[in-house]
């Protein structure tokens, strides 16, 4: 029975988990950057900051939810510490109303809510659907809530409970410590108040007892947010790690006047599961009044006690300047954007590795094009960490248009890297081979090579233009590059041959003679073919994935054979005639 107990609180608190994470997903899709830009202009004064934290705690039933949200903002010094921290005191206020309203048994309506979230989501679109999901999870919450206490009132009465609630009951310390390690695992002071109000009303504990609970179950709640923040981010933990300290310090000082503020608490009129929730009310909203005044100066505290440690930050060209990873969750949208200003990143650095190469080619000097290789490092580098991040992006938060957004970027990504491969494989070779033989291209043969180079570098713009949402039209024209590209290599390769043919007649060379090691001409057909696949790979980033999406885009330049021409193909060949 104990391990079925077990699992079944287990359940309760994932379900409870679920449902605070379906109001949170359902609130970000529903309202998207709006959200984050009503905050930070909500959060000016601590007045204003106080009953924002505490109305978007009410709205996603979670003052944890809350901090991490705030810690993110706080973090990137989109606000001020002393407004986070007067966030943090509202949303604690804001998660003792929960509890009053669940005092009242409102479970009964988590059914109706669920089915309220599901017609939405299935039946609307756009915003609509997406509140869906904050009705299904406030059902799903309120149930979890609800099955919680359920599993543990049998056991109020259970001898082995019995003596641990007598222990605590005579140490209050105890008690607080109790409460705090069960809410720290349950995630929720609200399922940890709502417990020791139903032990209350059973007469398990006393209300000195009960007190000491619910003070532990506010320390419990401020501990998860420290223990997820980064630990090696002074601004990141601040936040938590002052509201934890807020909390702590507050409860040391109530703790001693504990049974003449349970007498004076229990004088009101009604249950003790009232006097349970009221003095969780009180407690916070104390906290609060006395806290306030004094903001700023506590935050300049915590700056002093925890600093931002000396940063000796050496930024390359392939590190990353934009991926913010608390976007990821809290923001999707905005984490898709910041992948896209990374990706154009990635343009501007082929840009200079055309650049290089064209310098090095026009110069018969190796030295500009060692680049080369350091740009398509940084290449690789800033591309793995787009990847890392897009990869990151959580599915539950994120729309599907968001989603889709993301794997365009990716291929686009993985198209630019597969340019810059060649030309760190091939085209710096080639450049550096020229360099040693000190060998520089006729004008004739740099020429079509130059011409190639600069159309990459307009190709390129092209691609940036279309990843930020060109028309169409554009798309067109960049993929339309590929038959000039074919072109220009075409009237190359003739006039090599051309010239060759004229070389071996003017000095009586056999037509059949193999060309010299060193010819220019050998190594402006490697170099053109090379620049074509670079250009095939621009293409094939932004081009053909827009065309493909209107449906524009064949599926092969071969045109298919008719019936019979195909039977009289495939019979030369079998006969080994020419086709």
């Amino acid at each position: 029975m104990e391990l079925l107990t077990a699992i079944d609180l287990a359940g309760s608190v994932a379900l409870l988990l679920w449902g605070v994470h379906m109001v949170q997903t359902g609130v970000r899709r529903t309202f998207g950057p709006r959200l984050n830009v009503f905050l930070e202009r909500m959060l000016r004064g601590r007045l204003q900051a106080f009953a924002t934290g505490l109305g978007v705690t009410a709205v996603l039933q979670s003052s944890t939810a809350t901090g991490l949200m705030i810690t993110n903002m706080a973090a990137r010094a989109h606000i001020a510490l002393s407004a986070s921290l007067a966030v943090m005191l509202g949303a604690n206020v804001g998660t003792t109303l929960i509890v009053q309203v669940l005092a009242f048994d409102v479970t009964a309506v988590a059914p109706a809510l669920i089915l309220a979230g599901v017609v939405l989501f299935r039946k609307s679109r756009g915003p609509v659907r997406d509140s869906g999901r904050v009705f299904i999870g406030l059902g799903l919450l309120l149930l979890a809530l609800r099955q919680f206490i359920d599993v543990l009132e049998p056991y109020a009465h259970r001898p082995e409970l019995q003596n641990v609630l007598g222990v605590v009951g005579a140490h209050p310390l105890a008690a607080v410590l109790l409460a705090a390690g069960v809410t720290w695992m349950s995630h929720s002071s609200v399922a940890t108040v709502m417990l020791v109000a139903s032990f209350a009303s059973r007469g398990a504990i006393g209300p000195a007892t009960a007190f000491a609970l619910v003070l532990g179950a506010n320390i419990g709640t401020s501990i998860n947010p420290v223990l997820e923040s980064d630990a090696t981010d002074a601004a990141t933990r601040r936040l938590p790690l002052g509201n934890l300290l807020l909390r702590a310090a507050a409860a040391a000082l109530v703790l001693p006047f504990l049974r003449p503020l349970a007498d004076w608490v229990s004088g009101w009129e009604g249950t003790p599961q009232r006097s349970v929730a009221d003095f969780h009310t009180v407690f916070n909203l104390a906290l609060a009044v006395v806290a306030l005044p004094f903001i700023d100066r506590y935050a300049r505290l915590l700056e002093k006690m925890f600093p931002d440690p000396p940063r000796q930050v050496t930024l390359t060209p392939g590190t990353p300047l934009y991926l913010d990873r608390s976007m990821l969750d809290n923001a999707p949208q905005i984490a898709v954007a910041n992948a896209t200003r990374e990706a154009l990143r990635l343009c501007d650095l082929l840009v200079d590795i055309m650049g290089a190469l064209r310098e090095s080619l026009i110069t018969a000097d190796a030295q500009p094009a060692l680049s080369i290789r350091r740009d398509a490092a940084s290449m690789g580098q800033l591309g793995t960490a787009i990847r890392s991040y897009l990869v990151a992006l959580d599915p539950e938060s994120a729309t599907q248009d968001e989603l889709t957004r993301a794997e365009d970027i990716l291929a686009f990504c993985t198209q630019l890297i597969h340019a810059s491969d060649i030309a760190e494989r091939n085209l710096l070779t080639e450049a550096q081979k020229l360099a040693r033989q000190r060998i520089r291209l006729a004008q004739d043969l740099l020429t079509p090579v130059t011409k190639m180079i600069d159309r990459i570098h307009v190709n390129i713009d092209s691609c940036a233009t279309i990843l930020l949402g060109g028309d169409d039209a554009i798309a067109r024209r960049l993929a339309a590059q590929k038959d000039v590209f074919r072109e220009i290599e075409m009237d190359a390769t003739n006039a090599y041959f051309e010239r060759l043919r004229q070389t071996q007649q003017a000095a009586g060379v056999r037509s059949d003679a193999a060309p010299s090691a060193h010819d220019p001409g050998e190594a402006q057909l490697d170099l053109l073919r090379d620049l074509k696949r670079v250009n095939s790979h621009i293409v094939a980033a932004a081009a053909y994935p827009r065309l493909a999406e209107q449906g524009a885009l064949l599926p092969s330049r071969v045109q298919p054979p008719l019936a019979d021409e195909g039977k009289v193909e495939v019979k030369t060949i079998l006969e080994g005639k020419e086709s």
